[in-house]
């Protein structure tokens, strides 16, 4: 009788202990799925699970639509990408313009950025404005209503735009996890910090455009690059606007 007792309970023991070896495994197993399924999801431009900053200087560009290009470049040209650009789906043209202000001042080879829009634009310094005598408003890239105009120039021909010539404000790009991470949303204002030596500059009224597929991307013009000295930056911060402001 102790004999079967004890294969008896023998057995059951180790029927337990497979009972518990099998939902530890499982556990672990689905601990590891969760664990992948979270380090597979990363946002757009994400490194080590957080947003990766970078603040780039925009020079002075152009955009053109379908139409102009062909007008500048002869019939049947399109845009012909040179160096891709952070943005996804964005890059630098190989095609390059000379804009032409008042009294004949003059800026040549501008880079043309693509793709296309449905409208032209010329985006400036304020040091390229007083250049080429043109008194650009500061504008955020698309509001073109009521700016100045130009002459644009190419290998083929010209372009008269009655407006369209701004300086860009400069602004953060983001995707929505970004924002979430930052505590904001698209059209909100943010401060962008840059340590230098000897040259530390807060740039306050920088605006978000938020969107699902943007990496974290600053962009400043060359004067205000030059102004913090951006490439000698030992620090820089990206942080919510402590009044929140927005265009209204």
């Amino acid at each position: 009788m102790t004999q079967t007792i004890d294969r008896v309970r023998i057995e059951t023991l180790v029927r337990e202990a497979i009972r518990g070896s099998l939902k530890s495994a499982a556990s672990a197993s689905a601990a590891a799925g969760q664990s992948n399924a979270m380090s597979a999801f990363s946002p757009p431009g994400w490194v080590d699970g957080k947003p990766n900053l970078r603040v780039s200087i925009s020079a002075r560009h152009v955009h053109l639509t379908d139409e102009h290009v062909e007008v500048l470049f002869g019939a049947g040209s399109t845009l012909e990408p040179d160096k891709a650009l952070y943005q996804d789906g964005f890059y630098a043209a190989k095609q390059t313009v000379m804009v032409v202000g008042p009294r004949r001042r003059m800026l040549p080879n501008v880079r043309v950025l693509g793709p296309t829009r449905d409208f032209s634009q010329v985006e400036l310094a304020l040091t390229d404005s007083i250049s080429l005598g043109i008194d650009a408003p500061i504008r955020h890239s698309g509001h073109i209503h009521g700016s100045p105009g130009c002459v644009l120039v190419g290998p083929k021909g010209t372009v008269q735009l009655d407006q369209g010539v701004i300086r860009a404000a400069r602004h953060v790009h983001m995707n929505f996890a970004d924002a979430d991470y930052y505590g904001v949303k698209n059209s909100d204002k943010m401060q962008l910090v840059v340590r230098s030596k000897e040259c530390n500059v807060v740039f306050e009224d920088v605006l978000v455009r938020a969107d699902e597929k943007a990496k974290l991307e600053v962009h400043i013009d060359t004067d205000e690059g030059n102004a913090c000295n951006l490439e000698a930056a030992s620090e820089i911060i990206l942080r919510k606007n402590e009044c929140n402001c927005k265009d209204h």
